[in-house]
């Protein structure tokens, strides 16, 4: 028995030993990073990492960056990028240490990094362990992951806070629940900088192919300055970066006589955010009406859906398609006054039969946003617009 004991005790300790190594070398890499940016919030962390590198490759800063969304991925120093690779296709946040390691090879002078975290300890040790940022962003407070940070914004903008890093900087362009913001920065003596998104002119967002937010540019252009970037150049930095795999863009396409203009707002996913991307696309003349809105509904979203169904009357659109299940969910939401513009495709339809109950309702033209959850349906009707003849409107 005292053999067995002595056996567990020097393997334990084998262990103590082996993991103080890992950590020593982990944090050498990390301190040999002088710049970490540590992106956080609700919607937008990818774009707005992305924007940041861009930003700071503009001013010839040797910038590395990692983002977590709609597919992981590397960024190297000269923008090209890879996939993360994840065993059993599971993220962890134990990842962040490959890629320190990965960014530390190239001598960075920046690594911008998405936070993966979601459970508020997480985030927290995402950012005392394992990146301990020196510029922090905290986009902003919305409606999700309740669950994990909640129950309410008032708690999430709390959980948020706790990737604030200590006696360092962080960015926000919260307004609602900047005073809770402010609070818990002076807990963790961080200076924290509310950025302004009309100080970005209309001018300077026409430079992107793709759709963002003033919020998200302001953000970037914030952490340029704080770096000694000007201006002109992170501005050019990030038209020139390559926007994320799930950025918001419109697809033209032609349906037989029918032509389309398609907005997949799948990702906002929060009412607030379903609601900007759709008044954003709309200002930039992006999306016209006739609007026609499509709301994938899930049975394991039941509250989103009815959240999605409530907007309707916000929105303003000609037609409302439910697809999915259950369908109920979002119709019941909707006020009844618009109960006659709602066409219901809910179930498991083959992804021809859904497109085709889709385009049988448009005349000749017309805008097709689609809201609430990829997931099921939603992703079948993407596909199958994907194979229609693409068109120039």
């Amino acid at each position: 028995m005292l053999f067995l004991y002595s056996v567990l005790l020097v393997a334990s300790l084998a262990l103590l030993g082996a993991g103080i190594s890992e950590q020593r070398r982990h944090y050498a890499k990390l301190h040999s990073i002088p710049t970490r940016v540590l992106v956080n919030g609700i919607r937008g962390k990818s774009s707005i990492t992305r924007l940041c590198a861009g930003a700071l490759r503009g001013g010839g800063l040797v910038t590395t960056a990692k983002t977590t969304g709609t597919a992981a991925r590397f960024i190297h120093p000269d923008g090209t990028e890879e996939p993360v690779y994840r065993k059993f296709e599971i993220a962890n946040v134990v990842e962040q240490i490959g890629i320190v390691r990965r960014a530390a090879a190239y001598r960075p002078d920046a690594l911008v990094i998405e936070c993966m975290a979601v459970m508020p300890d997480l985030q927290e040790i995402n950012q005392s362990k394992l990146i301990q940022s020196t510029i922090g962003v905290l986009c902003n407070v919305r409606e999700d992951h309740l669950a994990e940070m909640g129950p309410t914004l008032d708690d999430v903008a709390r959980s948020l806070s706790r990737s604030m890093p200590i006696g360092g900087i962080c960015l926000t362009a919260e307004r609602d629940r900047l005073a809770i913001l402010r609070e818990e920065a002076a807990k963790r003596n961080c200076e924290l900088i509310s950025v302004d998104p009309e100080a970005i002119s209309d001018e300077e967002m026409r430079g992107f192919s793709w759709i963002t937010f003033k919020e998200n540019v302001a953000i970037a252009l914030a952490v340029a300055e704080l770096l000694n970037v000007n201006r002109a150049s992170a501005l050019q930095g990030m038209w020139d970066a390559p926007p994320d795999p799930g950025v918001l863009r419109v697809h033209h396409y032609r349906a037989g006589r029918r032509q389309l203009r398609f907005a997949n707002v799948f990702a906002a996913n929060d009412p607030e955010s379903t609601l900007m991307n759709i008044d954003q696309l709309r200002q930039q003349g992006a999306i016209a009406d006739p609007l026609h809105v499509i709301i994938n509904c899930r049975p394991d979203r039941v509250e989103r859906n009815g959240q999605m169904g409530a907007l309707i009357p916000k929105i303003a659109p000609e037609r409302v398609v439910l697809i999915g299940e259950p369908t109920r969910s979002a119709r019941a939401a909707i006020p009844s006054d618009w109960h006659d513009r709602v066409v219901d495709l809910g179930g498991h339809r083959p992804a021809k039969d859904l497109l085709r109950g889709i385009v049988e309702g448009i005349d000749r033209e017309a805008s097709l946003v689609a809201i609430g959850n990829i997931h099921g349906q939603g992703e079948l009707l993407i596909e199958e617009l994907a194979k229609l003849e693409p068109a120039a409107l």
